[in-house]
């Protein structure tokens, strides 16, 4: 428990210590007799003459009564009393459980489920169709020098999921709880400790395997099992619900199985709905990544301040949305001083994304510029806009010269309806990158709200999109994980509605969008076996 003081706004480059006394004098209580620590912190530099850092501080008494009262005298709704953070302590259910729950799927989801399942003694066995880290990255690092994929691991198949090879953010817009937790657990496995106060954290690439093969020991040393290479093929059903999973080893007896699968295990998704699994068709985004110098998006961000090594590297979250509609452009997964990654899990297909490591030190930014896209544009069937995906990534693997390479194009020429790859960033994508003519492969909306997307965004940020003296940016294509193409329907109870004892989750049943939100989804999934099962 503690007092929180919350609108701490200081010159960015203030000591934390300031800070902390700052706090201590709004409680009007010395600061030598108190514990004071930072909660949260973030730049704000909406006026880049006077770029401030904001700070959350909590401040420990001795006595939990005292608290509350100096919060009631001071009557400043900055300054709140934050009772214990939430617990994941579940009471067990009372119906037996025959077999060990199975967890279908390694990624933040299916890690944080299986984790909570060892700590409360359920001992999980956990399937993960690609590898483990240490080959996955062998194989990974194979197919952007060689351009040789592996089809059952590679950027989005393996330990850790698709979020092992990007930036590692830990931002959410959920306002769960269990956020908390979250954080904690990355701390406590090998995570830098500024994830838990900065508004923005991440992790970094780096990081993030350290932390991922972490977490896996401790679910084998609580007696959980995880099993690599073991892709499921199918369900077994009974009356009362599932009964199994078929893998390409054999059959696994069991009656609680959590579906952490992830947004690009097509093949799984087409196995559920063979398997008659209620699904629908979801709403996601597609487009390209957009490339920009790092010190282009500094100097955009923080003007004359760019550089001071007591602000972070910039970074830029932009939308824009039709009044009245549902068209949207956007940028998502934003990564600093990083590259943008080939991310195919087929072959014959080109995908991208970004990836950083902790120090975000590279010379490049990126981040990916999608529109929004629905039934609408893709057809109302199950697997329509998977199909939608394939095609795209398909035609973009033709127009980059079927090699391998990506399509990609600058700024300037896009807006300008010409074709063209001129521009002095140089391009960072690992295959390399040919010229490419995003009119042809993008529908005329797509392309259309890519460019408003550049328009806008130029006005906000200065140098986004080539403009205020910057060298063009580059378009490099295509973008389409962005999310699941479908939702796995599950009821209140977090189970299928199709079959009692199938738990979708995460990003891939269409219940979250990035690490944390897939994280806290696997905590919720865990907790509901833990209610119902003894």
């Amino acid at each position: 428990m503690a007092i929180v003081v919350s609108n701490l706004s200081v010159p960015f480059d203030q000591s934390e210590q300031e800070v902390l006394h700052l706090a201590c004098r709004r409680l009007r209580l010395p600061a030598h007799k108190t514990k004071a620590y930072v909660l949260k912190t973030s730049v704000d530099a909406r006026k880049q003459e006077k770029i401030r850092r904001v700070y959350t501080v909590g401040i420990s008494l001795e006595d939990a009564d005292q608290e509350r009262q100096l919060v009631q005298r001071c009557a400043d709704p900055t300054i709140r009393f934050r009772e214990e953070g939430a617990s994941l302590i579940t009471p067990h259910g009372t119906l037996p459980l025959a077999h060990r729950p199975v967890v279908i799927g390694f990624g933040p989801a299916g890690m944080f489920a299986a984790l909570l399942l060892a700590r409360e003694g359920y001992r999980p066995i956990v399937l993960e169709r690609g590898e483990a880290l240490e080959q996955r990255v062998d194989a990974v690092q194979r197919y952007w020098k060689t351009g040789v994929l592996t089809p059952h691991s590679n950027v989005q198949f393996g330990e850790g999921g698709a979020g092992t090879f990007s930036d590692g953010k830990l931002t959410t817009r959920i306002g769960d709880p269990r956020c908390e937790n979250v954080l904690q657990a990355f701390y406590h496995h090998g995570a830098p400790e500024e994830i838990l106060k900065l508004a923005k954290p991440h992790i970094g690439t780096d990081h993030l395997r350290r932390v991922v093969t972490s977490i896996r020991k401790e679910i084998i040393r609580l007696g959980g099992e995880v099993r690599f290479s073991e892709q499921v093929t199918g369900l077994s059903r009974g009356p009362q619900g599932i009964t199994g999973i078929k893998t390409v080893s054999g059959e696994i007896a069991t009656e609680a199985v959590v579906l952490a699968i992830g947004h690009s295990a097509r093949d799984t998704f087409q196995m559920l709905a063979e398997q008659q699994i209620p699904m629908q068709a979801k709403p996601f985004s597609v487009g390209v990544r957009i490339e920009q110098l790092q010190t282009v998006i500094d100097q955009g961000l923080y003007g004359r301040y760019a550089g001071h090594p007591a602000l972070p590297k910039g970074e830029y979250q932009l939308s824009w949305r039709q009044k009245g509609g549902e068209d949207a452009v956007y940028t998502f997964c934003m990564c600093p001083g990083g590259f943008v990654v080939p991310a195919a899990s087929e072959p014959s297909s080109v995908v991208t994304n970004g990836m950083s490591e902790f120090a975000r030190d590279q010379k490049n930014a990126n981040s990916a510029l999608v529109v929004s896209v629905g039934p609408a544009q893709f057809g109302y069937g199950v697997m329509d806009g998977m199909i939608f995906q394939r095609n795209l990534e398909r035609s973009a693997f033709v127009m980059g010269g079927a090699n391998g390479k990506a399509p990609c194009q600058d700024t300037v020429s896009f807006l300008a309806g010409k074709v063209g790859m001129k521009s002095s960033v140089t391009p960072s994508y690992a295959l390399g990158v040919a010229p490419g003519n995003f009119d042809a492969l993008f529908d005329r909306r797509i392309a259309g709200l890519l460019r408003l997307g550049l328009e806008q965004f130029e006005r906000r940020l200065p140098g986004f999109s080539g403009g205020n003296g910057a060298p063009a940016a580059l378009m490099t294509g295509v973008e389409t994980r962005t999310s699941s193409p479908v939702r796995i329907l599950r009821g209140e109870d977090c189970q299928s509605l199709g079959l009692a004892g199938l738990y979708p989750c995460g990003e891939g049943a269409g219940y979250a969008g990035g690490i944390m939100s897939a994280a806290v989804d696997g905590l919720r999934v865990a907790q509901a076996i833990i209610a119902r099962y003894a």
